[in-house]
Protein backbone atom coordinates (compact mmCIF):
# COMPACT_ATOMS: atom_id res chain seq x y z
CA UNK A 1 0.00 0.00 0.00
CA UNK A 2 1.79 3.59 -1.07
CA UNK A 3 2.15 6.41 1.03
CA UNK A 4 0.35 9.53 1.63
CA UNK A 5 -0.07 11.41 -1.85
CA UNK A 6 0.61 14.92 -1.80
CA UNK A 7 -0.83 17.89 -4.82
CA UNK A 8 2.13 19.90 -5.81
CA UNK A 9 0.76 23.20 -6.68
CA UNK A 10 3.52 25.08 -8.58
CA UNK A 11 3.82 26.95 -11.31
CA UNK A 12 7.89 26.68 -11.99
CA UNK A 13 9.18 23.38 -13.79
CA UNK A 14 11.83 23.15 -11.85
CA UNK A 15 11.04 23.74 -9.24
CA UNK A 16 7.91 20.89 -9.50
CA UNK A 17 10.51 18.09 -10.76
CA UNK A 18 12.65 18.82 -7.86
CA UNK A 19 9.91 17.92 -5.42
CA UNK A 20 8.26 15.19 -6.99
CA UNK A 21 11.98 13.44 -7.23
CA UNK A 22 12.48 13.77 -3.33
CA UNK A 23 8.96 13.25 -2.49
CA UNK A 24 8.58 10.24 -4.53
CA UNK A 25 12.32 9.29 -3.12
CA UNK A 26 10.65 9.39 0.21
CA UNK A 27 7.79 6.99 -0.50
CA UNK A 28 5.25 9.47 -1.08
CA UNK A 29 2.80 9.69 -4.37
CA UNK A 30 2.56 13.11 -6.16
CA UNK A 31 0.30 14.95 -8.39
CA UNK A 32 1.08 18.75 -9.75
CA UNK A 33 -0.89 21.71 -10.68
CA UNK A 34 0.53 24.48 -12.63
CA UNK A 35 -2.27 27.19 -11.63
CA UNK A 36 -4.91 27.62 -9.09
CA UNK A 37 -8.14 26.31 -11.09
CA UNK A 38 -5.76 23.17 -12.05
CA UNK A 39 -4.95 22.68 -8.42
CA UNK A 40 -8.73 23.17 -7.06
CA UNK A 41 -9.83 20.54 -9.61
CA UNK A 42 -7.78 18.35 -8.60
CA UNK A 43 -8.14 18.40 -4.60
CA UNK A 44 -11.21 17.62 -5.46
CA UNK A 45 -11.14 14.95 -8.00
CA UNK A 46 -8.12 12.79 -6.37
CA UNK A 47 -8.52 14.30 -2.98
CA UNK A 48 -4.55 14.27 -1.69
CA UNK A 49 -3.49 14.11 1.81
CA UNK A 50 -1.64 17.27 1.83
CA UNK A 51 -1.47 19.89 -0.81
CA UNK A 52 2.08 22.28 -1.03
CA UNK A 53 0.54 25.76 -2.08
CA UNK A 54 2.66 28.05 -3.86
CA UNK A 55 1.51 31.77 -3.05
CA UNK A 56 2.24 33.57 -6.49
CA UNK A 57 0.62 31.55 -8.97
CA UNK A 58 -0.38 32.73 -12.65
CA UNK A 59 -4.16 34.34 -12.23
CA UNK A 60 -5.96 33.00 -9.15
CA UNK A 61 -3.31 33.30 -6.29
CA UNK A 62 -2.49 30.86 -3.70
CA UNK A 63 -4.19 32.80 -1.27
CA UNK A 64 -7.28 32.69 -3.31
CA UNK A 65 -6.92 29.01 -4.16
CA UNK A 66 -6.47 28.39 -0.11
CA UNK A 67 -9.67 30.29 0.72
CA UNK A 68 -12.19 28.40 -1.88
CA UNK A 69 -10.34 24.74 -1.07
CA UNK A 70 -11.17 25.80 2.86
CA UNK A 71 -15.00 26.47 2.39
CA UNK A 72 -15.11 23.56 0.54
CA UNK A 73 -16.67 20.67 2.64
CA UNK A 74 -15.19 18.26 0.91
CA UNK A 75 -11.69 20.13 0.56
CA UNK A 76 -11.36 21.47 3.74
CA UNK A 77 -10.17 18.85 5.50
CA UNK A 78 -6.62 18.66 3.61
CA UNK A 79 -4.23 20.02 5.28
CA UNK A 80 -2.16 22.89 3.57
CA UNK A 81 1.61 24.31 3.51
CA UNK A 82 2.29 27.25 1.59
CA UNK A 83 5.39 27.90 -0.33
CA UNK A 84 6.67 31.13 -0.13
CA UNK A 85 8.71 33.62 -0.41
CA UNK A 86 10.45 35.55 1.79
CA UNK A 87 8.72 39.05 1.11
CA UNK A 88 5.41 38.09 1.30
CA UNK A 89 5.79 37.85 5.40
CA UNK A 90 1.76 39.37 5.47
CA UNK A 91 1.12 36.14 2.91
CA UNK A 92 1.78 33.97 5.13
CA UNK A 93 -0.57 35.10 7.97
CA UNK A 94 -3.24 36.24 5.61
CA UNK A 95 -2.56 31.85 4.58
CA UNK A 96 -2.76 30.61 8.34
CA UNK A 97 -5.76 32.62 9.10
CA UNK A 98 -7.69 31.35 6.25
CA UNK A 99 -6.51 27.53 7.54
CA UNK A 100 -3.41 26.99 6.07
CA UNK A 101 -1.10 24.33 8.57
CA UNK A 102 1.99 25.73 7.56
CA UNK A 103 4.40 27.40 5.55
CA UNK A 104 8.03 26.99 4.02
CA UNK A 105 9.92 30.24 2.75
CA UNK A 106 11.69 29.90 -0.55
CA UNK A 107 14.77 28.92 -0.79
CA UNK A 108 14.08 25.85 1.00
CA UNK A 109 16.06 22.13 1.45
CA UNK A 110 14.20 19.07 0.45
CA UNK A 111 14.90 17.90 3.65
CA UNK A 112 13.23 20.95 6.34
CA UNK A 113 10.25 20.36 3.67
CA UNK A 114 9.83 16.68 4.01
CA UNK A 115 9.75 17.18 7.97
CA UNK A 116 7.72 19.25 7.83
CA UNK A 117 5.52 17.73 5.80
CA UNK A 118 5.80 14.53 8.16
CA UNK A 119 4.94 16.74 10.85
CA UNK A 120 1.86 18.26 9.63
CA UNK A 121 0.97 14.91 8.39
CA UNK A 122 1.46 13.19 12.02
CA UNK A 123 -0.46 16.05 13.54
CA UNK A 124 -3.77 15.49 11.61
CA UNK A 125 -3.55 11.84 12.11
CA UNK A 126 -3.67 12.45 15.84
CA UNK A 127 -6.50 15.09 15.38
CA UNK A 128 -8.66 12.96 13.66
CA UNK A 129 -8.23 9.67 15.79
CA UNK A 130 -11.80 8.00 15.46
CA UNK A 131 -12.82 7.11 19.05
CA UNK A 132 -12.88 3.72 20.45
CA UNK A 133 -16.84 3.01 19.94
CA UNK A 134 -18.69 5.27 17.39
CA UNK A 135 -22.72 5.00 17.55
CA UNK A 136 -23.98 6.53 14.32
CA UNK A 137 -28.24 6.18 14.61
CA UNK A 138 -28.59 2.40 14.05
CA UNK A 139 -24.85 1.59 13.52
CA UNK A 140 -22.83 0.91 15.99
CA UNK A 141 -18.78 0.21 15.32
CA UNK A 142 -15.99 -0.76 17.87
CA UNK A 143 -13.04 0.12 15.91
CA UNK A 144 -10.50 -1.33 18.83
CA UNK A 145 -12.40 -4.79 18.62
CA UNK A 146 -13.45 -4.29 15.27
CA UNK A 147 -17.08 -5.53 15.52
CA UNK A 148 -20.42 -3.42 14.22
CA UNK A 149 -23.67 -4.01 15.61
CA UNK A 150 -26.89 -2.50 13.93
CA UNK A 151 -29.88 -2.26 16.46
CA UNK A 152 -27.71 -4.05 19.16
CA UNK A 153 -27.85 -6.94 16.79
CA UNK A 154 -24.08 -8.37 15.96
CA UNK A 155 -23.15 -7.70 12.27
CA UNK A 156 -20.41 -10.10 11.11
CA UNK A 157 -18.22 -8.33 8.34
CA UNK A 158 -15.01 -9.73 6.55
CA UNK A 159 -11.31 -7.60 7.12
CA UNK A 160 -12.06 -5.83 3.71
CA UNK A 161 -15.91 -5.00 4.30
CA UNK A 162 -15.13 -3.30 7.46
CA UNK A 163 -11.76 -1.56 6.74
CA UNK A 164 -14.12 -0.30 4.10
CA UNK A 165 -16.99 1.35 6.32
CA UNK A 166 -13.94 2.63 8.71
CA UNK A 167 -12.41 4.26 5.52
CA UNK A 168 -15.50 5.80 4.46
CA UNK A 169 -16.31 7.04 8.46
CA UNK A 170 -13.13 8.58 8.74
CA UNK A 171 -14.00 10.53 5.74
CA UNK A 172 -16.20 12.45 7.65
CA UNK A 173 -18.76 13.01 4.76
CA UNK A 174 -15.72 13.36 2.14
CA UNK A 175 -16.99 11.91 -1.39
CA UNK A 176 -13.81 8.75 -1.74
CA UNK A 177 -13.45 7.55 -5.03
CA UNK A 178 -13.13 3.91 -6.18
CA UNK A 179 -9.46 4.30 -7.01
CA UNK A 180 -8.76 5.90 -3.43
CA UNK A 181 -10.73 3.15 -2.26
CA UNK A 182 -9.08 0.42 -3.79
CA UNK A 183 -5.49 2.44 -3.06
CA UNK A 184 -5.94 2.01 0.46
CA UNK A 185 -7.70 -0.87 1.47
CA UNK A 186 -6.20 -3.05 -1.36
CA UNK A 187 -3.56 -1.28 -2.40
CA UNK A 188 -3.74 -1.26 -6.01
CA UNK A 189 -2.26 1.98 -7.17
CA UNK A 190 -3.97 1.67 -10.38
CA UNK A 191 -6.81 0.32 -11.04
CA UNK A 192 -8.27 -2.16 -14.02
CA UNK A 193 -12.02 -2.12 -14.93
CA UNK A 194 -12.53 -5.22 -12.63
CA UNK A 195 -10.69 -4.16 -9.90
CA UNK A 196 -12.86 -0.90 -9.57
CA UNK A 197 -15.98 -3.62 -10.09
CA UNK A 198 -14.62 -5.30 -6.39
CA UNK A 199 -15.22 -2.20 -4.75
CA UNK A 200 -19.31 -1.76 -6.14
CA UNK A 201 -19.59 -5.25 -4.87
CA UNK A 202 -17.77 -4.69 -1.43
CA UNK A 203 -20.48 -2.20 -0.78
CA UNK A 204 -23.30 -3.87 -1.99
CA UNK A 205 -22.41 -6.77 0.44
CA UNK A 206 -21.80 -3.98 3.02
CA UNK A 207 -24.93 -2.23 2.45
CA UNK A 208 -26.93 -5.25 2.40
CA UNK A 209 -25.14 -6.51 6.13
CA UNK A 210 -25.87 -3.13 8.01
CA UNK A 211 -30.06 -3.23 6.69
CA UNK A 212 -31.28 -0.19 8.17
CA UNK A 213 -27.45 0.96 8.56
CA UNK A 214 -27.12 0.92 4.68
CA UNK A 215 -28.74 4.40 4.55
CA UNK A 216 -25.62 6.32 5.71
CA UNK A 217 -23.51 4.88 2.61
CA UNK A 218 -24.59 7.21 -0.34
CA UNK A 219 -23.42 6.44 -4.11
CA UNK A 220 -22.30 9.49 -5.98
CA UNK A 221 -22.50 8.97 -9.61
CA UNK A 222 -19.51 8.00 -11.85
CA UNK A 223 -17.41 8.84 -8.55
CA UNK A 224 -17.20 7.18 -5.47
CA UNK A 225 -19.06 6.70 -1.87
CA UNK A 226 -19.46 8.69 1.15
CA UNK A 227 -20.80 7.92 4.30
CA UNK A 228 -23.49 10.41 5.70
CA UNK A 229 -24.54 10.70 9.33
CA UNK A 230 -27.52 12.01 10.60
CA UNK A 231 -25.96 15.19 11.45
Amino acid sequence: MSKEKILIVEDEKDIVKMLEYNLKKDGYGTFSARNGEDAIKTAGKEHPDLILLDLMLPGMNGLEVCKILKQDRKAASIPIIMLTAKSQESDKIVGLELGADDYVTKPFSPKELIARIRAVLRRIKEKDKLPEILKIGDIAVDFSRITVTVKDRPVELTSKEFELLKTLIKAKGRVLSRDHLLDTIWGFDQASEIQTRTVDVHIRTLRKKLKSGSKYIVTVKNYGYRFEDED
